[in-house]
């Protein structure tokens, strides 16, 4: 298992990469919010080496609006992931299934060379989630032991903690293999 983490304005610039092999970095939300650290925090993954992606916080309505507005914002570069972080907003709402499929096609039809996945965690995934369409690959948060998500779908990524941050591990058997997958989008 690969070890990650992904961070958010809420989270340092300078954060540590020792012993990472991927960052996940917010990149936008809605139609309005850009991560103000995106730059430093992108940066900061690209030094150490790190397979970057990026995140979209999806809230329901404007669907293409959203995607495009995540597209233009998010760096492009072969070999970086795209993920839409689909869970409930401030306000209690959730894009649906419908829309949140929605997303993903626009956006792989915006992006055709970056791999595009789904961020969720267990309960929408098992309970809200009606179409098991993830994209490219499913990123499970559960906070249980790192690479055992209580799920029988398969995975790519598994968020397993976020105490003291956001941890992640990436099923691959590799870094070269997690860059190989990423880059043939």
């Amino acid at each position: 298992m690969l070890r990650g983490i992904d961070v958010s304005a809420y989270q340092s610039s300078s954060y540590s990469t020792e012993g990472l092999s991927f960052v996940f970095v917010k990149a936008t939300e809605g139609r309005t919010y850009v991560n103000p650290k995106l730059s430093a925090q992108t940066k900061r993954a690209r030094d150490a080496g790190c397979v970057v992606g990026f995140y979209h916080f999806l809230w329901p309505g404007n669907l293409t609006a959203q995607a495009e507005y995540f597209a233009g914002k998010a760096p492009e570069k072969a070999g970086d992931i795209l993920a839409v972080d689909w869970e409930t907003t401030g306000e209690g709402t959730h894009a649906s299934n419908a829309e949140k499929d929605r997303f993903i096609r626009k956006l792989k039809e915006l992006r055709p060379n970056n791999r595009v996945i789904l961020y969720c965690n267990r309960n929408f995934w098992l309970n809200v989630d009606t179409t098991s369409y993830a994209g490219d690959g499913l990123w499970i948060a559960d906070y249980v032991t790192s690479g055992k998500p209580r799920i029988q779908a398969k995975w790519r990524f598994h968020q397993y903690t976020d105490d003291p941050l956001d941890k992640n591990v990436a099923d691959f058997s590799s870094k070269a293999a997690l860059r190989e997958w990423a880059e043939d989008a």
